[in-house]
């Protein structure tokens, strides 16, 4: 643990803000990699797990099969589903978190609310909160991770009236355990891949009095085959060799082919078109027709993220439930007034999402030059990094899943692994003694910026539909415009070319 005198601030030679899923990479990997355990975790919450202990609405779970959805170096053979749950994803965290003894380097209810390069001293300075307390105090280290995530800050509440509710409102991802849903009228806004989790889970549990969704948009939703593992097959999995790994792959390389629907092409078009069909053939049927017109969208396979059906159409077809499209105008004390009339609540659920395309390290951080990240940010219509994770001007300082590190196609685990894969590559030197520090060349992040957003242009993300991918300027900072597969083989070789490495000064 850090020390919290204010005197003199304490140090460790790496610090990663954050206890997620990437974070507990990073110590699991600087563990086998170089036997390191030099390493702080500070993390606001109170606990390990990122969005996964943030997220516990009803029904919540990973639209990834779990096989793909976890670290490359600790497969689990005791996966339950195909789909995991967000409690048993829990559990896996907390066995790698203990496995490599991780919990004794991680300080909970801690912000680290500014960071600060060193020049002098080849050091990041660290401006500390302990949340429970109020007190201050600053920590160094030579290495500075943000895994700080993507869904985790609520998207806030933009509708009038809102202090004139009489009722319940809370978000998806603050979720209000403390308020019955029984025999309430409840009204969900929003229908991306949150709310059609949410959904279903309230029917299916039987004690809401109804249930109405307002549809912001519409979105593709496919079929999934959501099966629990028979025993044999997980005995296989645990006993037999290589069975696991080669479960993994297989889902990798389905994934992987999926990539061929982006790209701005006529065989691409054509797949798109193929995909288009069956969707929609399984939408109409699965969905009750007189909702078909809300659901089902005019824009190509791909434009937004897909939504793995959970039993969402199947839950429109209960008498509790009412889909509109009706315009938000204001909350009333008793309900929602829309363009096409009023809704009663006694519960308003915000599905709206996350304050994503932002990649906020939630903290302040000044690199050498004096600029923030905010500031460095604002000469690009939107967030980008150098590989997904580094700036210039900012030394011994990496992202994990940083602007366009994931893929909607594929596991955001395997993009996390691939950041740290390739920050342990470039930071050896510093690891291992030889250089104080290393920085990305201004050129070389332009260069790589410019490259990607140029791909991004030629992809049905970026094809005209509004989506998460895309902020107000249509900037993308959201996607890998290549497959996983060709994101792990660049962070194997690193472009040394493309770097500033200052030689430690002899003692």
């Amino acid at each position: 643990m850090t020390s919290k005198s204010s005197d003199s601030p304490s140090f460790s030679q790496i610090v990663c803000v954050g206890a997620g899923l990437s974070a507990v990479a990073l110590g699991a990997t600087l563990k086998r990699w170089y036997d390191l355990d030099d390493i702080q975790f500070f993390e606001r919450h109170p606990t390990t797990g990122g969005t996964w202990y943030i997220n516990t609405y009803p029904g919540c779970g990973c639209d990834v099969p779990s096989a793909l959805y976890s670290f490359s170096f600790a497969l689990n053979p005791n996966w339950t589903k195909l789909m995991p749950s967000n409690k048993e994803i829990k559990e896996y965290v907390d066995n790698v978190v203990d496995t490599y003894d991780l919990r004794p380097k991680m300080s909970f209810g801690t912000e680290v609310v500014r960071s600060v390069w060193r020049e002098d001293a080849n050091r990041w300075l660290l401006y500390m909160r302990d949340l429970n307390t109020g007190q201050e105090y600053t920590h160094e280290c030579q290495i500075l991770f943000a895994a700080t995530g993507q869904l985790v800050e609520p998207r806030p509440c933009e509708i009038l009236g809102e202090s004139d509710f009489e009722g319940s409102i809370f978000h998806s991802a603050r979720w209000d355990h403390s308020v019955d849903l029984e025999g309430k009228d409840v009204v969900v806004i929003g229908n991306g891949c949150t709310a059609a989790q949410i959904v279903p889970a309230l029917v299916n549990e039987g004690k809401i009095k109804s249930l109405a969704q307002i549809v912001r948009s519409k979105h593709w939703i496919f079929p999934v085959p959501n099966f629990a593992y028979p025993r044999l097959l997980q005995w296989i999995f645990r006993y037999v060799p290589l069975a696991m790994r080669l479960h993994r792959l297989h889902i990798f390389l389905i994934a992987e082919n999926d990539f061929r629907l982006f790209p701005m092409t006529k065989s691409a078009a054509r797949l798109r078109e193929k995909r288009r069909r069956q969707v929609e053939k399984y939408m109409r049927e699965a969905g009750p027709e007189k909702y078909h017109d809300l659901l089902i969208p005019d824009f190509d396979v791909g434009c937004k993220r897909r939504i793995f059906d959970p039993g969402y159409l199947d839950s429109l077809h209960s008498d509790k439930v009412l889909l509109t499209d009706g315009k938000t105008k204001k909350i009333t004390a008793k309900g929602i007034e829309t363009d096409k009339g009023f809704i009663p609540a006694d519960v308003i659920i915000l599905a709206t999402g996350f304050q994503t395309n932002k990649f906020n390290p939630y903290m302040d951080v000044v690199g050498r030059t004096g600029q923030n990240v905010s500031q460095h940010w604002s000469k690009y219509d939107g967030p980008a990094a150098y590989n997904c994770s580094v700036l210039s001007g900012f030394p011994n300082f990496f992202m994990l899943l940083g602007p366009n590190a994931a893929t909607g196609h594929t596991s955001a685990v395997m993009a996390a692994e691939n950041s740290i894969n390739y920050a342990l590559r470039v930071l050896k030197p510093v690891l291992d003694g030889d250089a104080a520090s290393v920085e990305v060349k201004a050129k070389a992040e332009h260069d790589y910026v410019y490259w990607v957003q140029d791909a991004l242009n030629k992809r049905v993300w970026n094809a005209g539909c509004v989506s998460w991918y895309l902020n107000n300027k249509k900037w993308n900072s959201m996607s890998y415009p290549w497959t996983q597969g060709h994101y792990w083989w660049r962070s194997l070789f690193p472009t040394w070319s493309d770097w500033y490495i200052k030689v430690r000064s002899p003692p």
